[in-house]
């Protein structure tokens, strides 16, 4: 086997940089591969080659098998690391790769088809006696096989895509009703975001806790697991928040499910780097979930409690390397937290968000803290793709010390120019409960009150110090306090203005006692107390740091506000950029209140567009496969009576 000089990494965002950073210490040169609209993103930035494989959507670039195949010749890479998603557990890409001589950085294509499949794996694992969750993993695959499942299983229960991951193609369903439109949009999002629209059920658990082995497997018959993690807090079924070791877990509880990990990788003749996926219950038994043969998105809290580089690893193990260290070796130091940072509205049911990044700001570097992304200020955000912006990780000699260290550079982190999860992350990681480790994956529901309060006015001090941050940032010569810029000598006791935020306008009249800015620190003093909170201008609007979220504050402007008004007029309109990918309804149709009247893709996931009331559809805006933008009307609804 020839030496290993050059690595394609045939994935995008955070994962393509993050792997590419470990190629680049272990001295390798790297390729980048990009669709149309990812040629300036910043893993082709940082590549050292890179290859345009055309197309926008995922199906027509990162998913083309010949494509990358191509692009490794082409770059003269003898190697190709797949990341997560995208192909990274398609078994056909695993042989392809081999196929043409290259190197695949991930497990053998026959352990990727016994356990890529989540029905195959279950299936493996009650013939090897791990205990599984009630369900259905057959092959039949029609609505009353389901609905006959389900009748058995008993509600609530969970559908899943047998060949996916990160809460693509699984729906909670409450009761039969709901079973038929459920089925049939997982299956859509199971074909879309992996090619394969086969789906399992399980019944649902109450409270249960997930909690994952990463195991990993050499060429010589070595595997091992590195301790497990917690990854409990999640929303729409995609993990939010992932810790390591899992808190409360006891020595014999980690050796059981680590040597059942290991037992079942070692069972399929696995290679390389693998998280055997488990729900423990309240009771401390644990149930075999699913195994994602591949690198995870939370691997780098494994990482961080054992000082490894699993990247490395990866490569090492793949050009024929024995694993470096024995089980009783394993490391387990300290404690880690990470959270992922996405752009979502999360007080919009977590809608992904498009858009440009007019700022992005990470915090700063330093002992036990790590921060792994995929963009930078100025980069877009599409409506194609993921919306994971990037990783924090916090580590601490304990729990409390990671948890205390996340809070401030949550703090210190600011995005604007989109909607993120920034501040309902905080609120996660700041609420007691949290702190107290009470962990299930029912956390964000059960204080859903308190992570997503409803947004209401913003309040006259916010305003004041949103008008003081925007007439002092304002550059020398801008506007009409271009020979002062802000509160400076000769500024007149009294400046008035009208400003916008979050679709709240308030004209205001400032005094020349107003909050003071010092570079991006504006001060405020109530009452002898003095706050500096965050205030960058970038592009014309001031980004202020308020409660923990970021406010974008521009100049009211009456046109703008006239036409957004105008384009919610007259119809249900698209919450975000993306594809019509059906119409369910005709003009003319009479509907109820919650009838599903379009379906909109975006970011690998379906959105619903539902009737708010009963009426008639008068008007459609949309086709099918037609790309929307955010705030387009879609159908336009005559209420009823």
């Amino acid at each position: 086997m020839s030496t290993l000089t050059r690595v394609l990494v045939a994935n995008r965002g955070e994962i393509a940089c993050r792997v590419m950073r470990t190629a680049k210490a272990m001295g390798l040169s790297t390729v980048a591969v990009h669709s149309a609209i990812d040629r300036d993103a910043r893993h082709c930035r940082e590549a050292d080659i890179r290859v345009d494989l055309g197309g926008s959507k995922a199906a027509d670039s990162y998913l083309q098998i010949d494509k990358l195949i191509a692009a490794a010749h082409a770059s003269g890479a003898q190697a190709i690391h797949p990341g997560y998603g995208f192909l990274s557990e398609n078994a056909e890409f695993a042989r392809a790769i081999e196929a043409a001589g290259l190197i695949f950085l991930g497990p053998p294509a026959s352990a990727i088809d016994a356990m890529g499949s989540k029905s195959a794996a279950k299936a493996l694992m009650e013939t090897a006696g791990v205990p599984l969750v009630p369900g259905y993993h057959g092959r039949a695959q029609d609505l009353d096989t389901f609905r006959d499942a389900c009748a058995r299983i008993g509600y609530p229960v969970l559908l899943k895509a047998t060949a996916g991951g990160g809460g693509k193609g699984m729906k909670v369903v409450e009761d039969v009703s709901q079973l038929a439109e459920a089925l049939a949009s997982a299956q859509r999002e199971a074909l879309s975001s992996f090619g394969n629209g086969q789906m399992l059920v399980e019944k649902y658990l109450l409270k249960p806790r997930h909690v994952e082995i990463q195991v990993f497997a050499d060429q010589h018959g070595h595997c091992l697991y590195l301790n497990e993690r917690d990854c409990s807090i999640q929303r729409r079924h995609q993990k939010v928040v992932e810790e390591a070791p899992a808190p409360g877990l006891s020595v014999e509880q980690r050796r059981a499910m680590g040597e059942a990990a290991v037992r079942a990788a070692q069972a399929i003749g696995y290679v390389g780097a693998g998280t055997v996926e488990f729900l423990l219950d309240a009771r401390g038994e644990f149930f075999f979930m699913e195994m994602n043969t591949r690198l995870q998105v939370e691997h780098p809290v494994t990482e961080a409690i054992t000082g490894l580089d699993l990247v490395a690893w990866q490569i090492r193990v793949a050009q024929g390397e024995a694993l470096p260290i024995t089980q009783a070796q394993v490391p387990l130091i300290g404690h880690a937290i990470e959270v992922r940072l996405y752009a979502e509205d999360p007080s919009n049911d977590f809608l992904p968000a498009t858009g440009h990044l007019t700022l992005y700001r990470e915090s700063a570097p330093g002992p036990g803290r790590r921060v792994d992304s995929g963009v930078e200020q100025g980069d877009s955000v599409s409506p194609f793709y993921d919306p994971m912006l990037g990783k924090l990780i916090a580590w601490g000699e304990d729990r409390e010390q990671a948890r205390l260290r996340l809070l401030s550079m949550l703090d210190e982190f600011a995005v604007g120019g989109l909607k993120t999860n920034l501040g309902f992350l905080r609120r996660i990681i700041g609420h007691p409960a949290f702190a107290a480790a009470e962990l299930d994956t029912g956390f964000i529901p059960r204080y859903q009150d308190e992570l997503l309060p409803q947004a209401g006015p913003l309040s006259d001090e916010f305003w004041q110090a949103a008008g003081s941050a925007f007439i002092q940032s304002l550059p020398a010569g801008d506007g009409p306090w271009a020979d002062t810029r802000g509160f400076r000598a000769g500024l007149p006791a009294e400046i008035s203005l009208h400003l916008s935020c979050n679709g709240q306008d308030r004209r205001m009249t400032l005094a020349d006692n107003a909050a003071q800015l010092r570079g991006e620190q504006l001060l405020i003093e109530r009452q002898g107390v003095r706050r500096a909170l965050l205030a960058v201008r970038s592009e014309g609007t001031v980004f202020l740091r308020w409660d923990g979220e970021m406010h974008g504050v521009s100049l009211f402007d009456p046109i703008a506000a006239v036409e957004a008004n105008h384009s919610h007029q007259g119809g249900l309109s698209a919450p975000m950029n993306g594809s019509i990918v059906r119409i369910l309804v005709e003009v003319g149709q009479a509907v109820e209140a919650g009838t599903q009247l379009v379906v909109l893709e975006a970011m690998k996931m379906e959105h619903s567009i539902r009737a708010p009331q009963a009426g008639m559809i008068k008007a459609l805006f949309c086709q099918e496969g037609e790309m929307v933008a955010e705030g387009c009307a879609l159908v336009e609804l005559e209420a009823a009576g």
